[in-house]
């Protein structure tokens, strides 16, 4: 007989004691005996689930059928528990899990390549939710597994699971975005206007094919259809409305390019799915969040998501999309922009009523942007960080008897800030070219970005188009038309040692990215100053793959 599980959002009455649970069943229906799949109905002459039980290595491994309630899968565990004590063996439970329902508290423990995925239970205030991480963390480090990882050339990086922040409640239809579709709605219009949001927190591997691409990447046309699907979310004083209509409204817009309603920023699959049961539990995930390396990095993270929804319930944010344009794939990925717009949501945090300070975050900003070195030439300062770079993935090819679709990771970007320049006597080149300069709201603060191939990988975008390393910064002076210092950037060990092994901890790793500046290398001689390059897609970045006289 087909499975069918039950709705998750009925009322259900509250689940007896454990150690009364066998009692109290037996003592409702006398008659009833633990049978899983057919509920205690009459036998049917279609095939019928078992209970399949195995000795393995002195341990009895019990496989649990699918079976409808959660009631029927308590009561044969606990009848499996109590012939496990009288015959005094040993038990391991296995096979499918209970249904999904909110009277259960689960932790789920996934393998999954590279990471080992941790699903803990939901937390009903800030004192368990605060209890849940830090535990966590520490279960995992006295498990010798670690919430960072270090690459081969030192890059100081996440583990690439994820951290993501599920929301809702014990009950579906308790979900505070089922009761008030307009929370949803402010935070999709907040999320566009803040990109910090979507990308300090993230991984590696951001941009339009990721695994949490932001509403607005990629798809020209989606801005336009978001702001109708929003006009249709009624405000908070207006009638109560069904739960069906977030789902039916968003559905088709909060997906990925291949219209995947999981890979998406703010992900709605289990929120009020009409698909299946598991899809109406009133959960909304934020996916644009990985692990951080320390708890208290991690709690920050979700404190700023809670005070944000507490915010929007008291207040329905009301302001318009905006349109970025290239400036999302450009200024927003630097560190300076991006530090900048988040420094704006904790003002607006501050103004209603959160006081969160700008320190909080940090070890956020140092973590995901590291800066490589820097180097004083008179009064001016040019310091280099790592930037953020928009992976594009490519299409088919064969592998391994299938199609893979590899990640052009070659692609690196860095931000170069240059401090009390004064940009009528000095310019700074990158590789002989003309890096654009922005002013900041610092007087003579100055930032810019340097996009460049890393390494060449054997499939590629551009393939004829080399690494560029070292990358060589020079600080010209325009009256005297020299270079009167500046430092080198080695994508690569500058001595060409190849390292067999990734660092142990985060000292070595430290030394491996700081043999790789040097605070000096500028170019000699006379130089002819070239002309700024005119990339309208990338006014505040310089692309090194991109020819100075070519076309956009």
């Amino acid at each position: 007989e087909p499975l069918i599980v039950g709705d998750p959002t009925r009322a259900r009455p509250d689940l007896p004691p454990r150690r009364q649970f066998v009692e109290s069943v037996r003592a409702e229906n006398p008659q009833h005996t633990p049978s899983a799949g057919d509920g205690g109905a009459a036998p049917s002459a279609g095939v019928r689930t078992a209970l399949a039980i195995e000795p393995s290595d002195g341990v009895l491994s019990v496989f649990m059928p699918p079976v409808r309630e959660v009631e029927e899968y308590l009561e044969l565990v606990a009848v499996i528990e109590r012939c496990a004590a009288d015959l005094e063996v040993p038990v391991r439970i296995e096979g499918y899990p209970p249904p999904t329902d909110p009277r259960l508290q689960m932790i789920k423990i996934t393998p999954d390549p590279g990471v080992i995925e941790v699903n803990i239970h939901p937390a009903a205030n800030w004192t368990q939710l605060r209890d849940n991480t830090t535990r966590l963390y520490a279960a995992a480090r006295q498990s010798r597994l670690g919430t960072e990882k270090f690459m081969i050339d030192g890059k100081h990086c996440g583990t690439g699971g994820g951290n993501h922040i599920v929301v809702g409640a014990a009950k579906p239809l308790d979900s505070p975005f089922l009761r008030r579709p307009d929370l949803l709605a402010s935070v999709i219009r907040y999320w566009q206007r803040h990109p910090s949001l979507s990308y300090l927190f993230g991984g590696q591997f951001i941009g339009p094919t990721s695994q949490s691409p932001r509403v607005d990447e990629a798809r020209d046309d989606l801005l336009y259809e978001l702001e109708i699907a929003l006009g249709e979310i009624p405000r908070p004083e207006q009638a109560s409305v069904p739960p069906w209509l977030v789902d039916r409204v968003f559905r088709h817009l909060l997906t990925d390019l291949t219209g995947n309603t999981h890979r998406a920023e703010l992900c709605i699959d289990k929120l009020y799915s009409p698909d299946s049961a598991t899809g109406r539990l009133g959960l909304v995930e934020f996916r644009a969040f990985e692990m951080p390396p320390h708890a208290q990095m991690s709690l920050a993270q979700q404190l700023l998501v809670r005070a944000l929804l507490t915010w929007f319930w008291r207040c329905p944010y009301q302001r318009p999309l905006r349109r970025w344009g290239s400036a999302l794939h450009d200024a927003m990925l630097l560190p300076h922009y991006l530090e900048q717009d988040l420094h704006s949501v904790l003002a607006d945090l501050r103004e209603a009523g959160f006081d969160f300070a700008p320190a909080w975050f940090a070890p956020h900003v140092e973590f995901r942007f590291p800066r490589y070195g820097e180097v004083r030439v008179a009064q001016t300062t040019l310091e280099i960080r790592g930037a953020l770079e928009a992976w594009p993935t490519m299409g088919e090819e064969p592998a391994g008897g299938g199609t893979a679709r590899y990640v052009d990771s070659s692609l690196e970007r860095v931000q170069i800030r240059a401090s009390n320049l004064d940009p009528s006597r000095h310019a700074v080149l990158c590789n002989g070219r003309r890096v654009p300069l922005q002013a900041t709201d610092t007087p003579g603060d100055w930032v810019a970005g340097v996009r460049f191939r890393a390494w060449q990988p054997w499939s590629c975008l551009h393939p004829t188009v080399a690494a560029h390393n070292p990358l060589r910064f020079d600080l010209v002076d325009l009256w005297a038309e020299r270079a009167v210092g500046g430092c080198t950037y080695h994508v690569h060990h500058p001595g060409g040692r190849s390292y067999d092994t990734f660092p142990v901890n985060g000292h070595e790793a430290e030394s491996r990215r700081l043999s790789r500046f040097f605070p000096f290398g500028h170019t000699p001689g006379p130089i002819t100053l070239p002309p700024l390059e005119n990339n309208p897609r990338h006014r505040v970045t310089l692309d090194l793959r991109r020819q100075p006289a070519g076309g956009i």
